[in-house]
């Protein structure tokens, strides 16, 4: 879903609406997304990293897994909220990205935790923080950003919707057997490992938070002024 609630902004002439034309049948999970820094770049702290990217303009190197994805606008939403000056270095996919951050070449990156947390484990790559509004039970000691940028949240929305004249009936029953399964305990530990949680929700409920994501994304892509390549 956050491709879909961005895109809705980024680009001006899609061929579908995401709200108009799908049916919205159930969230999957939340997974947020992490700070991360190399492990020699001076900040150990968010407050540490607004410091130093005011006091050194334009050294701080934002890497991104390309322009207007959910790590780009990740940071953009921080850069909006802070003031700081970041550069953008958007690559293609995430794995280039973490590479070059590993080997000092960018200085930070908003990643997925699901695709980062064994290099953060590894002491590979320092997180600063969570992007989430509550820590996350597989990193419980690093802090969310919201706890020194108040109001910050960002984060990875997955769920299943279906073409927009579906029967009531099926959607009922395709909500009902997915939020079975997202309560299933082996299910949810292997989400906690990951750093994800699980979404169960009504379809009502998962349609209201794709409409709400995509109105708080397209702010994020106007005032940062975000285009597409």
């Amino acid at each position: 879903m956050p491709a879909n609630a961005i895109n809705a902004t980024l680009y001006d002439q899609l061929n579908f609406n995401f709200i108009r034309d799908i049916a919205p049948v159930a969230g999957l999970t939340r997974d947020p997304l992490v700070m991360l820094v190399n492990p020699s770049f001076p900040a150990k702290t968010v407050p540490e990293f607004i410091a130093y990217a005011k006091a050194n303009p334009g050294k701080v190197n934002m890497a991104s897994s390309g322009v207007g994805a959910s790590q780009h606008v990740a940071g953009e939403l921080f850069r909006v909220m802070t003031g700081v000056q970041m550069n953008h270095v958007p690559y293609r996919g995430a794995t280039p990205a973490l590479t070059d951050l590993i080997s000092g070449q960018v200085q930070v990156f908003f990643d997925v935790t699901t695709s980062s947390i064994e290099h953060i484990k590894a002491g590979r790559l320092r997180a600063l923080a969570i992007t989430a509004t509550t820590r996350s039970e597989a990193l419980p000691d690093i802090p969310t950003i919201g706890e020194f940028v108040p109001g910050y949240e960002a984060s990875n929305i997955r769920g299943v919707g279906a073409p927009k004249n579906t029967p009531v009936e099926i959607i009922d029953k395709l909500n009902k057997e997915i939020n079975a399964a997202l309560v299933d305990p082996k299910i949810n530990t292997r989400l906690a490992d990951l750093g994800a949680t699980a979404l169960a929700s009504s379809s009502a409920d998962f349609g209201k938070l794709i409409e709400d994501e995509t109105e708080k994304w397209a702010k994020v892509v106007k005032s940062a002024g975000i285009k597409p390549d």
